[in-house]
């Protein structure tokens, strides 16, 4: 039994359900006409919420994607911002401001009820707009996924998605560009440089690799998990891949690339580590080989000799390795900016001779 309803009041006297909101609103009224009022109702806990509005019509979903409702053109009364925490029956749905002008919805909360969704998303949208609102923020959980086609008809897009969610976003102004910033442009890899004593690098063939590199020795490499930094994932890829243990000394190179994987862009660090262990314990499933090389054997590689972008990345780490070039080092200080505990990494040359 659904407890909250949105009566649509006009020359034509129809009191709609969602359902009829969303699929047979067009045709049941002809758009040169105007509807007058928008009431309101709804029953929480034993208390009686309502409000008015003067209302135009807006029969056609954003981009063309469907029937989007009704459009605010002034308030009468101001709605109620009193919700029912996860019931589905309040007016509006839980969501507080951001920094930016605009809501976050709160998932958790969300109606489980689809049509009781679609009924408080429309309202809610409504009186986000009278209250002069941008961007809208909907995080729909995995066991929320029903609700995402409601949403996606109702003009909210694709922001992004990851394990046990999608983001939706909603920009509310007719009259301005949309301000939101984009969802992950970006995935992050890391290569690690390490040198023993007798002038060898540590080298790795891989099981999997494109074609082009096949059979190649190379740096280990690997992405960074998420929330980990960019120092101490190199240091754990090498020891995943290798068995050596490291220590971080310098970001020396990174490279940045756009439109591989999935379309997105690409980061590459490339980190001088210093060796704290020499015995080699491959990981068989990703790696075919592993040893140390002597640098002149590394190099001799056709594959150097004809990738200038390796070439070059390994000459880089060599003047590192030589004293005669400098790189990042980390360093974690807390910013005012979001009184997060970050790393900052940076040339520290000047500032040794400085201070």
């Amino acid at each position: 039994m659904m407890m909250s309803s949105l009566n649509l009041s006009g020359s034509y006297g129809y009191r709609l359900t969602p359902q009829e909101r969303n699929s047979n609103i067009a045709a049941r009224f002809d758009q040169g006409n105007s509807m007058e009022c928008l009431k309101s109702t709804s029953s929480y806990s034993g208390r009686m919420h309502s409000s008015s509005y003067s209302m135009s019509k807006n029969f056609q979903g954003r981009n063309g994607k469907g029937p989007k409702g009704i459009e605010v053109i002034s308030p009468k009364i101001s709605p109620s911002t009193i919700v029912s925490s996860g019931s589905g029956l309040g007016l509006l749905l839980d969501a507080y401001d951001d920094e930016y002008g605009g809501v976050i919805i709160e998932p958790e909360n969300l109606p489980s009820n689809a049509s009781a969704f679609a009924s408080i998303l429309q309202t809610s949208l409504l009186n986000w707009k009278l209250k002069g609102k941008k961007g809208v923020w909907l995080k729909i959980l995995q066991e929320q996924a029903d609700l995402v086609p409601i949403a996606i008809m109702e003009g909210f897009d694709y922001h992004h998605a990851d394990r046990g969610y999608i983001m939706l976003t909603y920009w509310i102004p007719n009259d301005e560009p949309c301000s939101l910033p984009e969802g992950p442009t970006h995935q992050i890899g890391v290569g690690g440089f390490v040198m023993n004593g007798n002038n060898e690098v540590l080298v790795v063939k891989e099981n999997v690799c494109p074609c082009q590199c096949s059979g190649v020795w190379k740096l280990p490499t690997g992405f960074i998990n998420k929330s980990e930094e960019i120092f101490s994932g190199v240091v754990r890829e090498v020891k995943e891949e290798t068995g050596i243990d490291t220590e971080f000394l310098e970001v020396v190179a990174f490279r940045h690339v756009h439109k591989v994987a999935f379309e997105q862009s690409d980061l590459f660090f490339v980190c001088m580590l210093k060796p704290l262990s020499f015995d080699i314990t491959i990981d068989e499933k990703e790696i075919q080989a592993a040893k140390w090389m002597k640098i002149d054997e590394f190099l001799s590689q056709s594959f150097y000799q004809e990738d200038h972008m390796s070439k070059r990345v390994i000459d880089v780490c060599m003047a590192t390795y030589e004293n005669s070039y400098s790189g990042f080092i980390n360093l974690h200080l807390t910013s005012k900016f979001d009184g997060k505990l970050s790393c900052l990494y940076y040339n520290d040359e000047y500032m040794a001779k400085k201070f």
